[in-house]
């Protein structure tokens, strides 16, 4: 079962790539089963080769992306439309509170994916202390 968890080696089609599986939500091994078994809710494994999930670990990664991207599109809007047509307050409320909620909804999902699916292709694990080594 440990081959399984992170040896991209383990496969028999073409290489994947971890961008386009990661965007679309994809098994990082195979490209073909869902990495996600909700909307953010990750699969236990994937259901085209059998990858185990296990080792995913995205931690807060994604939601550190997401508010700085998804924040500067929006205070950029926002400064923009308010130096150029200065709107009332009420407009700039109706105008950014549903636009940082849907892009913010929508851009975690794609990082969350991306980030797992790069841990799997660079091997990346937990740190660990070396003590035996002086």
């Amino acid at each position: 079962m440990t081959s399984q968890v992170m040896d991209p080696k383990v496969s028999d089609g073409p290489a994947v790539s971890p961008y386009v599986a990661g965007l679309r939500g994809r098994c990082p091994r195979c490209g073909m089963g869902k990495l996600f078994s909700g909307y953010l809710g990750l699969a236990p494994r994937c259901t085209n080769c059998g990858l185990d999930y296990s080792f995913a670990d995205s931690g807060d990664g994604p939601a550190v992306f997401v508010m700085l991207i998804a924040g500067f599109v929006v205070v950029m809007s926002a400064l923009v439309t308010e130096v150029l047509w200065r709107p009332p307050y009420w407009v700039h409320a109706a105008l950014w509170l549903p636009a940082i909620v849907i892009l913010s909804l929508v851009l975690l999902r794609l990082a969350k994916g991306l980030l797992i699916t790069l841990q799997y292709h660079h091997k990346a694990e937990e740190g660990r202390l070396d003590r035996g080594a002086p």
